[in-house]
């Protein structure tokens, strides 16, 4: 007779085993938050301070959200937030080390990275441009709307689907040292973390900005025509108490000689950064 004993060991025999060395679930979240946070970074430092595209506040009513002072201070509050983000994601990174060393881990983790990056796109144009209306991709043009599906698919759609691609070839066997590389993933990514941090402070590369408010008198024809006069760029301009951004541009005489064009035709204060 066979002892109870003996039908245990069997069931344990033919019971499924894990894949060996495969990521866990805390170590895919990790992925997942870092990715959701390295998201958020790339939009603040691409659309809000190098292209300059919007603020996190830009939509907002009130006159509150018409000084530009107001709108920078938002888009610091907003790095704040994904700096949380991006600490709980290293937390968890750290958390989850010991499911880092098997087959297939450096790819799923990378792929839960994408994942998450993806997954921030959609949720800033779903939840914070079309629900909440607080900003879009470009709040200057004529059919936001446009340029907030073109980014999902430009931007959005191609790393969710390099994520599921990821995520879906990672457990299908490895070499040797496939250990080695699930660590060098994680710690690609925490650098990616650590480098996109600074960087957010950074103001755009080469921007020495003189930032111009006009007076409330100043049409908005006649900021324009002080812009090209000084060889500056008009970033934004509100209604009847119109703010504007002029950097000058290289060549155009410096900040100096910039301001002082400006203040000619109406400019009421000009702040150099």
């Amino acid at each position: 007779m066979c002892s109870v004993s003996d039908a245990a060991r069997a069931g344990a025999a033919h019971a499924p085993r894990p894949t060996r060395g495969a990521p866990t679930s805390r170590a895919l979240w990790a992925g997942g938050v870092i990715g959701f946070a390295l998201g958020g970074f790339f939009d603040g430092i691409l659309l809000h301070q190098v292209l300059q595209w919007h603020h996190f506040f830009s939509l907002v009513p009130g006159e509150t959200w018409r000084d530009l002072r107001n709108l920078i201070v938002m888009d610091g509050v907003y790095h704040v937030a994904v700096y949380a983000i991006a600490a709980l994601g290293l937390w968890l990174l750290w958390r989850a080390r010991a499911g880092l060393s098997g087959d297939g881990a450096d790819r799923r983790l990378l792929g839960a990275a994408a994942l998450g990056f993806g997954v921030w796109q959609v949720v800033d144009v779903v939840v914070f441009h079309w629900v909440i209306g607080i900003h879009r991709i470009r709040v200057d043009v004529a059919h936001p709307l446009a340029w907030d599906v073109g980014w999902l698919v430009v931007v959005g759609g191609p790393l969710l689907l390099l994520g599921w691609w990821l995520l879906r070839s990672g457990g299908s066997g490895g070499s040797g040292g496939s250990g080695r590389r699930g660590v060098a993933a994680a710690a690609a990514l925490a650098l990616a973390v650590i480098g996109s941090a600074p960087l957010a402070a950074l103001p755009a590369p080469g921007d020495a900005a003189t930032l111009v408010v006009f007076r409330e008198s100043v049409t908005l024809e006649r900021q324009a025509l002080a812009a090209a006069a000084a060889g500056a760029r008009l970033v934004r301009s509100e209604g009847a108490n119109p703010l504007g951004a002029l950097p000058p541009r290289r060549g155009c005489g410096g900040p100096g000689l910039a301001g002082r064009r400006l203040r000619r035709m109406g400019a009421a204060v000009g702040l150099e950064s």
